[in-house]
């Protein structure tokens, strides 16, 4: 049994930390808050004890993990401590904000000894999984083009002043909410990102919540496979991921369904049984540490994401594509 602390127990920490519970392969077993009395309760519903200290949590000798759901800005210099106490991290998505904080968080973990995974529970998407299988397979042929959107209303439910609204921690605004998962996807589908050309505006969000609520961006990959993403983060929920292949097309809007199409326009729909992904997610990362596998998320795909983000940026800014070398 893998014994993890938590920093962050916001609702996704608390979501996570109930996810944890119906795993035996991991537990959350200590809180770290810089408000402890506020999360007493929860520490006590799940046998979890409670700190004001991250330092003090590190130095734990019964904490083999930390468990990362901090304000992203944060991600980096959180890994590096940890990983130099030696203890293995799973980090939320994104891993950190810029390219060159990516690699160093990577680095410090390969230089540990330590595993190191981000939250991306969409790798564990059945439908996905499934995707994945046929693509490989060569059910759609040679793959040629891909396309996401990743939207929803979260935006609407931003407070001024809350780090979630800051663009210093939400550049490109949903795309470190919810893109980034479908970023992650495409690269696992169509390898490294090369290239972005990007559009990243306000349209819709009030002054008070200063980041953009639109953003598209045209993707080259390294294979020669070429690609779009949408994000608009004040619209009805929709994900989804669209791979265009020689012998067709597989669609999924879905964890739990995919679509696929033939040459002749035949549909054929599949469903799924469903999963926990967040306890899937938490039990990789645990069956990780057990193997002593390095990186359950690849380390290039990690930092090749977070390079498109800040592609995405700069390209919104400068109004011309940027090359990621």
């Amino acid at each position: 049994m893998l014994k993890a602390a938590i920093y962050g127990m916001g609702a996704w920490g608390k979501h996570l930390i109930e996810a944890a519970e119906k795993s035996d392969k991991l537990r959350i077993v200590k809180g770290i808050t810089r408000n402890p009395a506020a999360h007493r309760e929860l520490a006590a519903q799940h046998g979890m004890t409670l700190t004001d200290s991250y330092a003090e949590a590190l130095r734990d000798p019964q904490i083999d993990a930390v468990v990362l759901a901090t304000p992203h800005s944060h991600h980096c210099a959180q890994i590096v401590q940890a990983a130099q106490a030696g203890k293995h991290v799973y980090v939320e998505k994104p891993i950190t904000l810029t390219r060159e904080s990516a690699q160093q968080a990577v680095n410090a973990c390969r230089a540990a000894g330590v595993t190191l995974t981000i939250g991306f529970n969409r790798r564990h998407s059945p439908a996905f999984l499934e995707m994945l299988r046929r693509i490989r397979s060569g059910e759609i042929g040679t793959v040629l083009h891909i396309e996401g959107q990743h939207s929803g209303p979260t935006g609407l439910h931003l407070k001024a002043g809350s780090w979630r609204a800051s663009r210093s921690e939400a550049p490109a605004g949903g795309m470190t909410a919810r893109g980034i998962h479908t970023i992650d996807s495409m690269i696992q589908i169509a390898g490294l990102v090369k290239s972005v050309y990007a559009f990243s505006e306000r349209r819709a969000l009030p002054a008070d919540i200063a980041i953009d609520d639109t953003t598209a961006m045209l993707l080259k990959f390294e294979s020669g496979i070429t690609g779009y993403l949408g994000t608009v983060f004040v619209t009805g929920n929709l994900w989804r991921l669209h791979v265009f292949g020689s012998k067709g097309w597989i669609e999924i809007r879905d964890n739990f369904e995919l679509t696929a199409c033939d040459l002749k326009g035949a549909l054929q729909k599949i469903t799924l049984p469903a999963i926990d992904m967040e306890k899937a997610t938490l039990e990789a990362f645990a069956d990780a540490v057990a193997a002593k596998q390095p990186f359950v998320v690849p380390a290039e795909h990690a930092v090749n994401g977070i390079a498109v983000l800040e592609a995405i940026v700069a390209s919104a800014a400068s109004g011309s594509t940027v090359r990621i070398s």
